[in-house]
């Protein structure tokens, strides 16, 4: 992978690779794909102030996340279907992403044992839950999770009580979840997918009762259930859109974050995905008031490109890309990354 030098390279190449109802099935949104754009446009639309004659040698990039210290402030986000973009798809993508210490989001929906991926990591991972299925077999799943010990923290989705509308997969004639029953995989389908429509906030106190591990909800993006997820007690926040492929015409993350990082004060840790392809999406995401930021669309761009090797360098290409920003803005420490270092500007 060593000739992949840009994420435009690792981009192009997993478009040439994949069929075109794959990539789609990646790359697209919900509905008229507002959100989607709006991701991407909100990000695009903040500067990173820059600051001169600051000794930038040695820059430190490391972050603490859940009681693990991370080489950066990114993290692979969960994707589900990794089979369609590499053979044993999060196999490879547990092995690529923890190769310098990168941490891997495990999907819940993923069609490998927990305990398969496990074996495959090279680094820490976080297992999202989704609760497809009555609490029996959610507290199986969690079972299962716990006896492995390179899982370091749940989150469980809540941005998908219904499955969202997305026209390029209805346009290409494709099912998404059609098309695993013909796959040969060895972790069988949850349940019931559509038990998610059913959840409130009582079954968060639920898993808080039996998760043992830091406990997070994905899917936060106002304040106001930021500030209900503090009241239940969950020990990280991720805010998400899903990538714009739920709600068509809902607010990009990075704009929701502040709202959300200020009801949360620095209680919790918090992740944000949504748009992040950059290591300049990086720097704005933590001046902004997130932890971590996670990567998924950029994540599968360099899964599709070369499997572990590709994850792995699309990883290490960020790391670069947010060094440099970090430097050329007059940084040294993530931790020096407040509001203020982003200004609103004109469109790129």
């Amino acid at each position: 992978m060593g000739e992949f030098r840009t994420m435009g390279e690792l981009e192009r190449m997993a478009q040439y690779r994949l069929p075109k109802h794959v990539w789609d099935y990646a790359n697209g949104g919900a509905g008229s794909e507002a959100t989607l754009r709006r991701n991407r446009a909100a990000l695009a639309r903040l500067a990173i102030e820059q600051r001169v004659l600051v000794d930038v040698r040695n820059i430190d990039l490391s972050v603490d996340f859940l009681g693990v210290r991370l080489p950066m402030p990114a993290i692979v986000a969960p994707m589900g279907g990794l089979f369609r973009f590499w053979p044993q798809g999060e196999l490879e993508m547990a092995r690529g992403a923890g190769r310098d210490g990168c941490m891997a989001t495990v999907s819940g929906v993923c069609r490998w044992p927990v305990e398969q991926v496990a074996e495959a990591a090279t680094g820490p991972l976080l297992f999202q839950l989704y609760h497809n299925g009555p609490r029996e077999w959610v507290q199986a799943k969690l079972e299962r999770v716990h006896s492995c010990p390179v899982y370091k923290a749940v989150c469980l989705t809540v941005d998908v009580p219904l499955y969202g509308r997305r026209d390029r997969d209805l346009d290409n004639r494709y099912g998404a979840r059609a098309s695993e029953e013909t796959q040969e995989l060895p972790e069988p389908k949850p349940p019931d997918p559509e038990y998610p429509a059913q959840l409130t906030w009582a079954d968060v106190d639920w898993l808080r009762q039996h998760v043992r591990l830091p406990f997070g909800l994905k899917g936060i993006l106002s304040a106001a259930d930021a500030r209900i997820a503090l009241d239940h007690g969950v020990d990280f926040i991720w805010v998400s859109n899903h990538g714009g492929r739920q709600l068509d015409s809902a607010r990009a993350t990075v704009e929701a974050l502040p709202d959300v990082a200020e009801v949360v004060a620095g209680r919790v840790p918090i992740v944000v995905d949504g748009g992040f392809t950059r290591g300049s999406d990086v720097v704005k995401g933590l001046a902004l008031g997130a932890t971590v930021v996670a990567m998924g669309k950029a994540a599968s761009w360099g899964l599709a490109a070369g499997g572990a090797d590709g994850i792995a360098a699309m990883l290490r290409i960020i790391r670069e890309e947010t060094r440099l920003a970090m430097g050329l803005s007059g940084h040294t420490s993530m931790r020096e990354l407040t509001p203020d270092v982003v200004r609103t500007a004109g469109a790129a």
